[in-house]
Order: C-alpha cells, then structure tokens, then sequence
C-alpha cells in the first residue's frame, strides 16, 4: 500500500467519495451529514490523501486533514473502499495523517462520525488510537446522530 496526497477529483477517487456519499446519506439524516464534496476537499487549508495498492495503484481509500488553528486541526472524509474492508487500509490512513499533523505541529485532532451502527468500526479504530469524545468544535452543534472525537498529540 502506498499513502500518498492526492487530488479528489481524480476520477477514480470521485467514484470512492460518490460512494461515501451515498452511504452517509443513507445511514444519516441529511442535516447531519458533514462530508466534504470533491472541490472543498482541494481548497486550502486541507491535505487530502489517498492509499492506494502498491502494484496496480487501485484506490483503496482516502483521508483529509483540515487545519482550524496553528494547534487543531480536523479529520475529514475518512474511507475505505468496500473491496478493501479488513485489510489495514483505515488504520494505515489514519496513523498516516496522525503522524503528518505532529509534524506539523498540531497539539490536537478532532472529527466527527456517525452514532448509527454503521460507524461502529470507525469508532472502534478511532477509540483504539486515543480519541476521546468530546463537545462540538468548530461550526458543528449537538446532534444526537453525531459524536465527536478528539485526540492531543
């Protein structure tokens, strides 16, 4: 698996996030949905990366950190690609972008996920690299089909 920065218009990482897409709008309401489209994903203040297979470089799934301070920045958009499930892809992403926002100084990462029983892995992941809950940061507000994380580094 290679990680590297990516664009998110590329064709075939629009096809990953048109599929994240669907998913969260159909296991959240859509007031609740904080997915990032493709050219939010390339503006400034935002890294998006892809992981990709080592040989025939396929898309396997693709991360975003999104600066909101000098010390905090955001985890976004956050996918593996269904073919790709159970293979390290998630964790190798975020160990990547964890790794990257020490480097760049970041004290803090924080995001938001689903509650719904379909963001049980990304929680599970997210608890078993240190992210604790905590209360809305940035814009978002309470929303009982969103918990959110955070992690000091």
């Amino acid at each position: 698996m290679r990680i590297a920065t990516d664009d998110p218009r590329r064709a075939d990482v629009l096809a990953l996030l048109e599929e994240h897409l669907a998913d969260m709008y159909a296991t959240s309401p859509a007031e609740s949905v904080h997915a990032l489209d493709p050219d939010a994903l390339a503006a400034p203040g935002i890294t998006f990366w892809t992981a990709r297979d080592a040989d025939e470089g396929r898309v396997l799934g693709c991360a975003a950190l999104q600066r909101i301070d000098e010390e905090h920045a955001e985890l976004k958009s956050m996918r593996t690609a269904t073919a790709a499930r159970r293979r390290g892809v998630a964790a190798a992403l975020l160990d990547h972008v964890l790794a990257e926002a020490r480097r760049r100084g970041h004290r803090r990462v924080s995001l938001e996920t689903g509650t719904e029983d379909y963001f049980a892995p990304a929680r599970s992941l997210y608890r078993a690299r240190g992210f604790v809950e905590c209360p809305p940061f940035g814009s978002y507000v309470l929303d009982p089909h969103s918990v959110f994380l955070t992690l000091t580094l």
